[in-house]
């Protein structure tokens, strides 16, 4: 599967879901066509996204970034089990169609967020969005 292939799986599994922050911002797919044997550093993840070098990146794990939207509570009403699917939906997509996956986080108060592994080729594909935080 191509990396256009990926991310399109990607975009259609986070299709019309929000991120939800202080305001909510959908999901973008992202693909780089560079090959990449060891994990991603934060420094490559400014540069492949055009940040200056000194901005803060806090790297995650996929079920740690997600571990408010992807779990169910007993206290969710039918619309919220409903999103809870749509998420475990998606994470389960992202960890099917990639590997080595991890989140940054980039700045602060206005957060680009970078949900990237590594496609069966060995480039780097996934989803971004955007979280506000004050």
């Amino acid at each position: 599967m191509s990396n256009a292939e990926v991310a399109a799986k990607l975009k259609e599994a986070a299709d019309g879901l929000l991120m939800p922050s202080e305001s909510e911002y959908p999901f973008e797919s992202v693909h780089w066509q560079i090959s990449q044997q060891k994990p991603l550093t934060p420094n490559q993840i400014l540069e492949f996204t055009d940040h200056s070098l000194d901005v803060p990146v806090e790297v995650v794990d996929v079920d740690y970034f997600f571990r408010n939207l992807a779990v169910e509570q007993e206290w969710h009403d039918d619309q919220q089990k409903e999103d809870v699917k749509k998420y475990q939906k998606l994470v389960e997509s992202i960890k099917n169609n990639l590997s080595d996956v991890q989140v940054y986080r980039v700045g602060t108060i206005n957060i680009d967020v970078y949900i990237v592994g590594k496609t069966q080729s060995g480039n780097l594909a996934g989803l971004s969005t955007k979280l506000v935080e004050t």
